[in-house]
């Protein structure tokens, strides 16, 4: 297993333009299929939550709908990650595929008949995790077979700024689907599912370097290879404790009430503020990909999430506050684009899947964590001096991680 190097040469395969990669049918159909899942994903949260606060009213089970879709995630992480690099990637993203559209049809079918409850809706969700904690994994790892050779810098912003497309619209569309008829939301999954599976069938992906042992041993292989390269352990660690300390999310809700007074329209302004930010950044990248000091450019985009969070804490106007948001989505663009880059290219093909396994459960581990550490020091402290706090360390990371990886520092070029 080999380290990655701190100087990195440059890929002797000419660079590829934006629009030459979407002219790529095989990263076209990849594009498609995986924004389509997304907003499936997007109306799941918001049709499963209504309607689970609409069953029963309670916001603790509201919140244990998040858990219960993430504890597969956490029990499956190894095994996900296993059969992404044993069997053929493309068709474990369409079982996963059909699994959820299976499951989103028996919700349509539930809800429009007047059956649904409680604890189907769980297990649903249950089902849905499962499907999630196979599916995106083996997504990722299948995205360096797709996009032609010295574009996957560029391929990741594109692949990026349309999660970002559907992190914005897909709640809206949800929202509107749900209200016109519940089991209509449902139904909409059910076709964007359906489509994504097929879309996924049409991929041609280059040759897959399977792993053909087994075995216990074979199964945490990923673990080892991440703790003997210090680039790639250096890499998922800072997006574990960024994302702990960072992560502003959760206190939303207070700014817009009690500290910015712009009541629930404003409070979704807030919330999109990240996205579209997010959403800029993935446009210039796909234009004007990052050819030099990548792992240098990677801890200032670290450092800039956290002082954009100490300016969101610190603001009482709403202009400055939506701004810092943008600034902070922006940020954290340009770092997940370079993170996944280097990972997905410091690992070998047939331990993608395993990696990239470990990585996805680092990022929803430091997602939920990341809410829970916000809510409890705001609990102790108050909203703004928890947020302050969450920047001031998400700066204090960044620059202790420069000192520990200085090899991650020091990796100059991707592709």
């Amino acid at each position: 297993m080999q380290e990655a190097k701190p100087e990195q040469p440059v890929s002797a395969n000419p660079p590829v333009s934006a629009r030459a990669l979407l002219a790529h049918r095989a990263f076209l159909f990849f594009l498609l299929s995986r924004s389509l899942s997304r907003f499936s994903s997007q109306i799941a949260a918001v049709a499963i939550g209504w309607q689970i606060y609409d069953l029963t009213g309670s916001a603790f089970d509201l919140g244990m709908v998040g858990l219960v879709q993430f504890l597969p995630t956490a029990l499956l992480v190894f095994v996900a990650g296993h059969a992404a690099d044993r069997y053929e990637r493309k068709r474990v993203v369409q079982l996963c595929q059909l699994v959820e559209a299976a499951t989103a049809l028996y919700l349509a079918v539930i809800t429009y008949l007047g059956l649904v409850s409680e604890v189907q809706i769980f297990i649903a969700t249950f089902v849905l995790g499962i499907a999630g904690a196979f599916e995106s994994p083996t997504t990722a790892a299948l995205l360096p077979l797709i996009a032609p050779q010295g574009s996957l810098q560029r391929a990741t912003a594109v692949s990026s700024g349309a999660a970002q497309v559907a992190t914005i619209t897909g709640p809206a569309l949800g929202g509107f689907a749900y209200a016109v008829a519940p089991h209509l939301a449902y139904a909409v999954m059910v076709l964007f599912w359906i489509a994504g599976m097929i879309l996924t069938g049409f991929m041609r992906p280059r040759p897959q370097a399977v792993a053909r042992d087994s075995g216990t041993d074979n199964i945490f292989a990923g673990v080892r290879f991440i703790r003997r390269n210090p680039a790639i352990l250096g890499t998922i660690s800072l997006d574990l404790f960024a994302v702990l300390f960072g992560g502003v999310t959760a206190l939303l809700p207070i700014y817009a009430r009690d500290i910015l007074q712009t009541g629930p329209v404003g409070l979704g302004v807030l919330r999109a503020a990240p996205a579209v930010g997010a959403l800029l950044m993935t446009m210039v990248l796909a234009r004007h990909a990052i050819s030099r000091h990548v792992g240098l450019r990677m801890f200032q985009a670290v450092i800039v999430f956290g002082v954009a969070t100490i300016v969101f804490a610190l603001s009482s106007w709403m202009w400055l506050s939506v701004l810092a948001l943008a600034v902070l989505g922006a940020a954290d663009t340009i770092s997940v684009v370079i993170r996944f880059s280097l990972v997905q290219l410091s690992t070998p093909d047939e331990m993608r899947g395993r990696v990239g396994a470990v990585n996805f459960l680092f990022i929803n581990a430091s997602n939920q964590l990341g809410q829970f550490e916000s809510g409890l020091t705001a609990a102790l402290f108050g909203a703004m001096p928890a947020a302050v706090l969450g920047g001031v360390c998400t700066v204090a990371v960044a620059l202790l991680w420069m000192r520990l990886f200085p090899s991650l520092r020091k990796v100059e070029s991707l592709e």
